[in-house]
This record gives structure tokens, C-alpha cells and sequence, in this order.
């Protein structure tokens, strides 16, 4: 019983890393901002996404401590690709000690065919692994008929009601603009509901063990983070606060993942962080080539400079390992980053028109 107890009192001391997902609109901003009780996560009533670029705070919630992470709409077909992998690999970064929880969000409202897909695709993107710490959190609850509870609704769709059972039925409803703490009706109640869902999560975790979710692509970005802060702290100078060292560590990784994943497609950046196993190693490989690439130093330059563009693999997901090498590599020791980019830019569109004669 000691020993559960330490575990448990570890488990609450140490922040609750909880991922945001969902597409532009579902309400993942006004949900951070409903479960933290103030606006500390930008929102907006038009359609278009406010959050654009992956954010993360901390806060005390109800004797715990709570790090949420809003993300993009990362299942938003309507973004450029370079913006959109810039922001998954952001939340990788943002990610890369292990979320203990992800909140699916959706909205409580009639199954268009638009919400049909995205619940399809939530379901071929999302690796049984992680949906062992999934908790699917739906907005809207206003939009319930009368004593409905949020297990009814979802009951009424095949596809939907296959989600919740593969999340191991943990479902929550909350309502950010119309549900007030005060409601006569306690399931109408924002605070009884996220009570729940903290509840939730808290056994969710202590199942795991205190365990957290993760997979190679975030243990490989985890050591770059680490590395970036060490390196951060034997050259500065004076004394800089521990969160402001990782802070600029995460931002530094970032940006040369961003580069090193220049010949990986965005959807196996994605599959990766969702933790689709052919993805992960996809990505993995892709980073440990431009790891021994950068060892090798100018030589791995001229070689992949050479026209090696390899990597046509995963059904054309992948194309050119070597070339994102050579656009890492080439802007590292080089310092001419965006040639090198361009010139990969050109061998995609060759790849591509070949792949398509």
C-alpha cells in the first residue's frame, strides 16, 4: 500500500503531459482553455484555425499539475504541406517526453459525410498503442436531445461507437460557451464532466504503471533534445533557467528535423507521430541516415550531391532518404540550406513524374 502510494504522489507531483487532437473547429483551444478555467490558449468563432503553431502551458488543476499541448489541425487537408509538417514536427518536439494522455476532440452535431471521414481517418491513423491512451472529449454538448448522454449519441453511429470501444469507452462531453458550473442538471455541467476526465486519466495512468506513451521517433528526438541542452549549457554564459534552456534545445531540434525530414512525406511524419509502426521506422531511418551523414562530414556531401537519391519505399510514401540527407547535411557544413533544399525540390518533381509515367 506504501509503495502505491508513493507511486500515485509522484505520479500527481509530476506535470501531466495531455495532447490536444482534432480538426480546425472541434474546439481543442476552448477546451484547454474550459479544463485550465482562464484564456490562455488563443480562440476564435470563425472557421478558419487560430492555432496555427503548437503551444504548450502548465497549470494546477484540482491538486495536479497539467501540461496541455494544442496543436494544429494536423487532419486539415486545406494547409500547405510544408506548413503542416512543420507543425507535426513541432509537436513531436513539443512531445518528445511522452504525452500521458491524447484528447480526441470532436463535436457533438449530425454525421455529415465530412465527419464520417474524419472519424475513418482517425481510425487508420492512429496506432492501437496510442489509443490505449486516448480519451475521446466531444464540444457542443448543448447539441444533445434531451436527456441524451454523450454514450447514446455515439451509439448511433457504427463507426463512431467502434472509436469509443477501441478507447477503451472513455467518452466526455463538455460544452464551452452554453454549460455553466451552476446547471441544475449535473451531467450539463462542465465541472462534473472534466472532473471525470481528470479521473480518467489519473487511472488510465496508474494502469500504465505511471508509464507514459511514446515510440521510437520520440525517444530518437528526446537524445537530440538532450544533447542540444547540454551543448546550450557549456556555452552560455551566466546562469539561464532550466525551462528556457529546453525551451531553446526544442526549438534548435525543430528546425533540423524539419530539414533532415525534407524527402519524408508529410502523412509519414504524421503516421509516425500517431505511431504507425512502417511509419515510425520510415522516419527513424530517415534521421538516423542524416545522423551518419553529418559524422561522415563534406565526403556524405559530394556523395549524395552524386545523384543517390534513394528511399522508394512504403507504397511512395517516402521518397529520397538521401536527398533529405543531402539538404541536412549540405546546409550544416555547407551553410547553403535553401539551395540544397531547392535542388531536393527539384529530384521530388522528378521522382514524382516518373513515379506517375
Amino acid at each position: 500500500m506504501t509503495c502505491v502510494l508513493l507511486v500515485r504522489d509522484s505520479m500527481m507531483s509530476t506535470p501531466r503531459r495531455i495532447v490536444l487532437l482534432g480538426k480546425t473547429g472541434s474546439g481543442k483551444s476552448n477546451l484547454a482553455n474550459t479544463i485550465f478555467g482562464e484564456q490562455l490558449f488563443k480562440t476564435d468563432h470563425s472557421p478558419n484555425s487560430v492555432t496555427t503553431e503548437c503551444q504548450a502551458e502548465t497549470k494546477s488543476v484540482n491538486g495536479r499539475s497539467i501540461t496541455l499541448i494544442d496543436t494544429p489541425g494536423v487532419f486539415d487537408t486545406n494547409r500547405p504541406e510544408e506548413e503542416l509538417k512543420s507543425e507535426i514536427v513541432n509537436c513531436i518536439t513539443e512531445c518528445a517526453l511522452g504525452p500521458y494522455a491524447f484528447l480526441i476532440v470532436l463535436k457533438v452535431e449530425t454525421f455529415t459525410k465530412q465527419e464520417q471521414a474524419v472519424i475513418s481517418e482517425i481510425c487508420q491513423c492512429f496506432s492501437e498503442d496510442l489509443l490505449k491512451y486516448a480519451v475521446i472529449v466531444f464540444t457542443h454538448g448543448d447539441q444533445l436531445e434531451e436527456g441524451q448522454t454523450i454514450e447514446k449519441f455515439c451509439s448511433k453511429n457504427k463507426d463512431l461507437r467502434d472509436l469509443v470501444k477501441r478507447c477503451g469507452g472513455r467518452c466526455y462531453v463538455v460544452d464551452n460557451k452554453h454549460w455553466k458550473n451552476n446547471q441544475q442538471e449535473e451531467y450539463s455541467s462542465n465541472q462534473v464532466q472534466l472532473a471525470e476526465l481528470l479521473n480518467t486519466i489519473d487511472k488510465m495512468v496508474m494502469e500504465n504503471n505511471g508509464g507514459h506513451y511514446t515510440n521510437e521517433v520520440f525517444q530518437v528526438v528526446e537524445e537530440e533534445i538532450r544533447r542540444e541542452e547540454e551543448d546550450i549549457k557549456q556555452n552560455m554564459s551566466g546562469n539561464m533557467p532550466r525551462k528556457e534552456i529546453r525551451k531553446q534545445a526544442k526549438t534548435r531540434v525543430s528546425k533540423r528535423l524539419l530539414i533532415q525530414l525534407a524527402g519524408t512525406a508529410t502523412g509519414a511524419v504524421l503516421g509516425a507521430f500517431l505511431g504507425l509502426a512502417a511509419m515510425v521506422i520510415v522516419v527513424v531511418k530517415a534521421l538516423q541516415s542524416v545522423e551518419g551523414l553529418r559524422k561522415l562530414g563534406g565526403a556524405a556531401v559530394a556523395a549524395a550531391a552524386g545523384g543517390q537519391v534513394a528511399g522508394l519505399a512504403v507504397s511512395g510514401v517516402v521518397l529520397g532518404v538521401s536527398a533529405a540527407a543531402f539538404a541536412s547535411a549540405g546546409g550544416v557544413i555547407g551553410g547553403v540550406i535553401d539551395k540544397c533544399i531547392q535542388v531536393f525540390q527539384n529530384m521530388w518533381e522528378l521522382w514524382i513524374y516518373w513515379a506517375e509515367a
